[in-house]
């Protein structure tokens, strides 16, 4: 498989999931304090939005290149 090929797939799969999800989230530690034996930590669920553009640009692009893959081969 060419690495143009793959490379469509990668955008095909990830355009498919940013419409899917409509984000991520992750955590995010912001503060840790040792006091004696005790340790306190915060975490923060932070969320990342991915616009619904940029997930139907993967799949544009990722069909695009789909296509000229496979005119090459």
């Amino acid at each position: 498989m060419s690495s143009t090929k793959m490379m469509a797939f990668v955008l095909l799969l990830a355009g498919a999931l940013a419409l899917a999800y409509g984000g991520f989230t992750y955590t995010k530690d912001t503060h840790d304090a040792d006091i004696g034996p005790i340790h306190l930590s915060v975490d923060e669920k932070e969320r990342v939005n991915i616009p619904v553009w940029a997930g139907i640009g993967a799949i544009v692009l990722g069909g695009v290149l789909l296509t000229v893959g496979f005119k090459r081969s």
